[in-house]
């Protein structure tokens, strides 16, 4: 009975939204996506690590997994994203292992990772180090032995074809999810509702969020909510689907990561990146983006991060826990893992017990954290891109928040022992270096020498 109201509730919600955002003009848009759900407060300061457990660990397993969190809590890390946790569809299964994507049953645990005991044992100790923990879902597709397709084949979408499921081109271990189906959709929310009441997790992260209709997800933040204040992360980059910013906290930056790549590997200009930077600052700062030099799709499919930035791999690390926004980490990053990790197989990190990166992502990570002017969707933080001299090559940027200030500068160049001089008023004052702790003070002279690729990242005392 609880459920049904909260599901009228909801829908009664969503009808009176709807009617009211009609009578906004496409001028208003902005204002619109400024007036979306509410994120929880620990949002705006987190950062995010993404956990693959099947190649975290040559066990790949949660209690495997459980030995890592005092290194992981150390490294600053605060959200933990788990990949897939549901069983694997064994038909049409990629692989030896198939995709953590191609799930047979949402409410249930895959074994290869253990039970469904060791993952709320998992929870309890991650939430009593401090840690949020996010689980990945995937609504829109399921793999073709899911236990809908026998109890529910009405949840999917029939091929006309070949009278059959529908499948997407390349991705033929999965089948697609009719939500023009009311009952699909209220399954799909008993499911999500499943792993917040039983086992007490802080949120999602939403595969594919963009290819699942908007209202769906109206729906399911509109009843889950009420369970418990989650945190949404959805895969969809906000410049391609803005409305879908209505619902989710933090969404994508895929245009920002391919651009990068090209600036890197193309020698596209330095201004384009800017330009692009100011196209997701129009987006507005209610909701906010993950920056990432690599994750799960991009390690497997597209290389590591070394093979598509090369030398600026780590001063683009440093941007992205530094913009406005929330840090994405990927297992293994730490490392550095130099390695493409298999999707369908067994291929697990190969940790040396020497993480050369752990303290640099440290230093970032506490820093974003610890920093009002890094706050991501904070009104009261605000981002300057600074002049320099250097236009070509350097990127350098100040984040403030009232007395709080983060400076930012980058050589984006192979240019050797390159002299620039910032020449915004915005800098002035003494700031501390944060990884090597000397003081600069830049009242007067805002003079630099960097190395190719170099950074350095200030915080004003």
């Amino acid at each position: 009975m609880r459920k049904f109201s909260l599901y009228l509730t909801a829908l009664l919600f969503l009808a009176c939204k709807d009617a009211k955002d009609k009578k906004h003009t496409k001028t208003d848009k902005k204002m619109i996506l400024q007036n979306s759900f509410k994120p929880v407060d620990w949002a705006h300061s987190t950062n995010i690590y993404e956990v693959n457990i099947r190649q975290y660990t040559q066990e790949g397993t949660f209690n495997a997994f459980l030995n890592e969190l005092p290194r992981l809590k150390d490294m600053g890390v605060q959200t933990l994203w788990l990949m897939p946790i549901t069983p694997i569809s064994k038909a049409k299964m990629k692989g030896s292992l198939g995709s953590y994507y191609a799930c047979s049953d949402y409410m249930a645990i895959n074994p290869e990772f253990g039970s469904l005991d060791n993952f709320k044992s998992l929870v309890k100790k991650a939430h009593e180090a401090g840690f949020k923990i996010i689980i990945d879902w995937v609504a829109n597709h399921t793999g073709w032995d899911h236990v809908w397709t026998q109890q529910h084949p009405d949840f999917y979408i029939k091929d006309s074809v070949t009278n059959s499921f529908k499948t997407v081109k390349g991705m033929e271990d999965i089948i697609e999810l009719n939500y023009d189906n009311p009952a699909l959709q209220t399954a799909m929310i008993d499911a999500m509702s499943f792993w917040v009441k039983e086992c007490d997790i802080d949120g999602f992260r939403c595969d594919l969020a963009s290819w699942v209709r908007l209202d769906f997800w109206k729906q399911a933040r509109s009843i889950l909510d009420t369970d418990k204040p989650l945190f949404w992360l959805g895969e969809f980059d906000e410049l391609e689907n803005p409305e879908y910013g209505n619902v989710f906290d933090v969404s994508y930056t895929w245009k920002w990561m391919h651009s990068t790549q090209d600036f890197y590997q193309q020698k596209i200009p330095l201004d384009s990146l800017i330009k692009l930077l100011k196209r997701y600052d129009d987006l507005g700062d209610s909701s906010m983006r993950a920056w990432f030099t690599s994750n799960h799709d991009e390690n497997s499919w597209n290389g590591t991060e070394y093979e598509k930035y090369g030398d600026m791999a780590r001063a683009l690390a440093v941007f992205s826990c530094t913009w406005n926004g929330v840090p994405l980490v990927y297992s293994g990053q730490e490392l550095p893992n130099l390695k493409r990790l298999k999707f369908f197989d067994k291929d697990y990190i190969e940790w040396s017990g020497t993480n050369q990166l752990a303290g640099f992502y440290k230093t970032l990570l506490n820093l974003h954290q610890n920093s009002p002017a890094l706050n991501a969707g904070d009104t009261s933080a605000h981002t300057y891109i600074l002049k320099t001299t250097e236009p070509n090559s350097v990127f350098a940027f100040l984040r403030k928040n009232g007395h709080n200030e983060v400076l930012v500068v980058l050589n984006l160049s192979a240019t050797k022992d390159l002299h620039f001089d910032i020449t915004d008023s915005h800098v002035s004052g003494i700031y501390s270096n944060v990884f090597s702790g000397a003081a600069n003070d830049f009242s007067s002279e805002k003079s630099f020498e960097m190395q190719p690729w170099e950074f350095i990242v200030y915080q004003k005392q």
